[in-house]
C-alpha cells in the first residue's frame, strides 16, 4: 500500500508591524543625493595571440605547457602558480 502523503501546512497570515517614522525619511534623503555613474570595467580580450609572443621571425610560447599532458595544454598564469585547466597540475613560482 503507498504511503500517505501528509497534508499541506497551513499559511497564517502575516501581521503588518508599524513602521517608525524615521524609516519613511530615509528613502528621502537618498533620492536627494546625486547617483554617480561608473563605467564597466572592460576586460581583456584573451585568445590564442594571447599564448604566444612574435618577436621579429620568430613566435615563442608566452605560458609553459602542461608537463602530464604534453604540447598543446598551455597553464593558466596566476600570480603565484601556472595550473593546467585540463588536468589540474600546478606548479609554483619562485619567490
Amino acid at each position: 500500500m503507498p504511503a500517505a502523503k501528509p497534508a499541506p501546512k497551513k499559511e497564517e497570515p502575516k501581521k503588518e508591524e508599524a513602521k517608525p517614522a524615521l524609516a519613511e525619511a530615509a528613502p528621502e534623503a537618498k533620492s536627494a543625493k546625486p547617483e554617480k555613474k561608473r563605467e564597466k570595467k572592460h576586460k581583456e580580450e584573451k585568445g590564442v595571440h594571447a599564448m604566444y609572443k612574435a618577436e621579429g621571425d620568430k613566435v615563442s610560447r608566452a605560458r609553459p605547457t602542461c608537463e602530464r599532458c604534453g604540447p598543446g595544454y598551455f597553464m593558466g598564469d596566476h600570480h603565484d602558480r601556472f595550473t593546467c585547466g585540463h588536468c589540474g597540475f600546478t606548479r609554483y613560482k619562485r619567490s
